[in-house]
């Protein structure tokens, strides 16, 4: 199973569920992105047989080291393109969905080009 922004997006949100629940579960999944259990389920299925996921006999969910590494990376540049267009003047709601967006189709040398301009530049007003 090669990088979908499906994917993507469900291995970032048990990333950023981890962080704040002892455990993540399928319905936690779903309460957050706000889908069916059903959709989850199918989706849990799919990233635990690609090796991204492990699942438990209660169900609980964790990240592998590879879906770890993928939710980390779309982690880092969701936080710093959505900080970024906060503080070139986007609101916080559309600088949020863009962000998004942008997270999945930018390429690793872009990425890091806009990471050390937006963090020269955001250090540069402190």
């Amino acid at each position: 199973m090669h990088n979908t922004e499906s994917m993507e997006n469900y291995l970032e949100t048990i990333l950023v569920l981890s962080k704040i629940k002892p455990v993540v579960r399928s319905v936690d999944v779903a309460e957050e992105l706000g889908f069916k259990k059903s959709s989850v389920s199918v989706a849990m299925k799919k990233l635990r047989e690609s090796g991204h996921i492990t699942v438990t006999k209660e169900g609980y969910i964790y990240l592998t080291d590879s879906g770890r590494e993928i939710a980390e990376m779309i982690f880092e540049r969701h936080q710093l393109i959505s900080q970024w267009l906060m503080f070139l003047g986007v609101d916080e709601k559309t600088a949020l969905e863009d962000a998004c967006r942008m997270e999945h189709v930018i390429s690793a040398e872009s990425f890091e080009a806009i990471k050390r301009h937006a963090m020269t530049g955001m250090k540069n007003t402190d």
